[in-house]
């Protein structure tokens, strides 16, 4: 079976947005992850000094086939270091995954299929 780590922002930790309804719609999709005979795992993250050492204990948990890095990194111009800095971390603790990105919480499984 293949295998696919999404990483992501909490939602929950992002002033003016609706977390739960975010989180929601992130967890219908993980499950959709299995329907396609994925197995996947998620990783939210929140912008502080915890992020780093969460990734890392997430891309170390096993070898992925991919790594899918969503919007919320990489979207927002403010991020562009810690997204520059994420590439990095996903290079180095999981060298052998593809790294996919998505367009929407929604669709994080075709973005992991287009490197399985």
């Amino acid at each position: 079976m293949s295998s696919a780590l999404v990483l992501g922002i909490d939602p929950h930790a992002v002033p003016g947005m609706d977390g739960d309804a975010i989180r929601a719609v992130l967890d219908r999709e993980l499950a959709r992850f299995g329907e396609h005979a994925i197995e996947a795992s998620m990783t939210l993250v929140t912008l502080d000094e915890s992020a780093e050492s969460t990734l890392v204990a997430a891309l170390t948990a096993r070898e992925w086939d991919v790594v899918v890095v969503g919007g919320g990194i990489r979207k927002p111009d403010s991020l562009l270091t810690f997204f520059e800095h994420v590439v990095n971390l996903i290079r180095q603790h999981a060298p052998g995954a593809a790294i996919a990105f998505n367009t929407s919480g929604a669709d994080s499984v075709e973005a992991a299929q287009r490197w399985l």
